[in-house]
């Protein structure tokens, strides 16, 4: 049986609190998806780009796949979570506040 290696993750203090995100866009080219998180406050005019995140294709699937069960496990714990922007069909943006889409 192969052993099992462990990663150590070290989170510095000026990390740790993390950065508010309530907006996500997500472009790709064939090599990478960028992935820029943002902060959209009521009355301003411009979201601040808080993080940006560029990975490999596969990676960002990995990552897809993690939220998915990540999701799962929050809401068979809490409850579903609704979106108040779900439209009949599917669709929707990631933009909060009725917006449409974000440019970044």
């Amino acid at each position: 049986m192969a052993e099992e290696k462990q990663i150590q993750i070290e989170v510095k203090p000026e990390v740790a609190g993390g950065n508010y995100c309530n907006l996500a866009v997500i472009t790709h080219s064939n090599n990478e998806f960028v992935m820029d998180f943002a902060q959209m406050l009521p009355a301003m005019p411009k979201a601040q780009v808080a993080s940006r995140i560029i990975m490999a294709p596969e990676h960002a699937k990995r990552l897809l796949l993690a939220l998915q069960d990540n999701l799962q496990k929050y809401e068979q714990q809490f409850g579903r979570i609704e979106l108040s922007n779900q439209r009949p069909g599917g669709g929707g943006t990631v933009a909060p506040f009725g917006i449409g889409k974000g440019e970044a």
